[in-house]
């Protein structure tokens, strides 16, 4: 009998996932100077052994004032590299999955602090950074004015995404992820509501995806195609008005014509204004238009926490994979107890082979009813 769609293989590039259940990019916080810690092998590894189709890692500067703030992973730097492959390598001998990065550049909202202390900009006394995007607009009152990037300065930006992806080759990733959502640099010359540029790169629809585009094409001839590669894109800013749904068709459609095997779609964060309606699912219908349209594999994200809607979404054809986040940092067994709802058999580490449900009889006490 086949099982259920979600724990179906796809194959993205050269590259197969053994479910369509993704670890959503996680930012943690906890780097220093871009060199991933102790808190990120534990953090992986027990994302590794989650029995999810594929592990990200967060968004990760492709140079130094690419971060968010000053504990965001970087790989911009021989320790930063060798650091990452320290994870890496733990991950491959606890699980068969691959593992993919997030390359990203933080554009106008880095130099922030990590969530706990705000998420603010960093103040004169917090060794701030100055910040760069493709228009001297501010995130926000109290956030810095970016410098406006120069023609020279985009091409030095370009290399450093190439320089990034050679080094997560090195470390051993099997899929790149390029970020081009959630307000960060990439997204913002793609919106209009954050590029007012007045030269190829700014204006039309297809000046503000130039940009971008060409560093989806450098990744691509950088990165190998018997590996996996792929973009975060935003289907909408919540700002009413903005016609961004068709503009991330487009998108996808060229990033599907430079040689990108999939998208992962979501929505928001470009500006605080921003009215989000949060709801279980709330980019799946984004995802599905863009799918359909655009002809591209698609990855959903977003308030998908029960294995029966995520089941259904990739059943119905709305996206060919989903990522959780949330959902597995507060119970790292849920692909395992999605499993056991469907009837489908999933290796666990045999060290905790002893807690599947077939063997422990406090399984059924243990579990919520709806995963039992």
């Amino acid at each position: 009998m086949q099982p259920p769609e979600l724990f179906r293989p796809i194959r993205l590039g050269g590259v197969t996932l053994p479910n369509r259940i993704c670890v959503s990019p996680m930012c943690q916080y906890s780097a220093c100077d871009g060199t991933m810690t102790d808190w990120h092998l534990a953090h992986l590894a027990s994302m590794a052994i989650s029995g999810a189709g594929l592990v990200m890692v967060e968004a990760t500067g492709v140079t130094r004032e690419g971060r968010i703030s000053h504990g965001c992973t970087g790989l911009y730097s021989d320790e930063n590299e060798a650091a990452m492959k320290r994870v890496v390598d733990a991950c491959r001998r606890l699980s068969r999955s691959p593992i993919g990065i997030q390359l990203a550049h933080a554009g106008r909202k880095g130099s922030a602090s990590v969530p706990w202390k705000g998420g603010k900009a960093l103040g004169p006394g917090e060794s701030p950074w100055p910040t760069l995007a493709p228009s001297a607009i501010p995130y926000d009152e109290g956030w810095p004015t970016p410098q406006e990037l120069s023609v020279s300065g985009l091409a030095e930006l370009k290399n450093a995404f190439v320089d990034a992806a050679k080094r997560a080759l090195r470390a051993g990733f099997d899929l790149v992820e390029m970020h081009s959502a959630h307000g960060y640099l990439l997204h913002e010359f793609v919106s209009p509501l954050s590029n007012k540029r007045a030269d190829q790169y700014g204006g039309s629809a297809e000046n503000r995806m130039r940009f971008p585009l060409e560093v989806a094409q450098a990744l691509r001839e950088a990165w190998p195609r018997e590996r996996a590669l792929g973009a975060r894109i935003s289907a909408s800013s919540w700002i009413e008005g903005q016609p961004e749904l068709e503009d991330a068709v487009a998108y996808a459609k060229r990033l599907k014509q430079v040689g990108f095997d999939y998208v992962c779609v979501s929505s928001g964060a470009l500006l605080p204004q921003q009215r989000m309606k949060v709801e279980p699912g709330y980019n799946v219908s984004f995802g599905a238009r863009i799918r359909r349209d655009a002809g591209i594999a698609t990855r959903t994200v977003g308030m998908i926490v029960d294995p029966d809607f995520a089941q259904q979404i990739v059943a119905s054809g709305k996206a060919d994979m989903i990522a959780i986040a949330r959902a597995l940092l507060d119970n790292p067994r849920w692909v395992w107890h999605a499993a056991e709802r469907f009837g489908v058999k999933l290796d666990y580490p045999p060290q905790y082979a002893r807690v599947h449900a077939s063997l422990w009889p406090g399984a059924a006490l243990a579990r919520p009813k709806e995963t039992a």
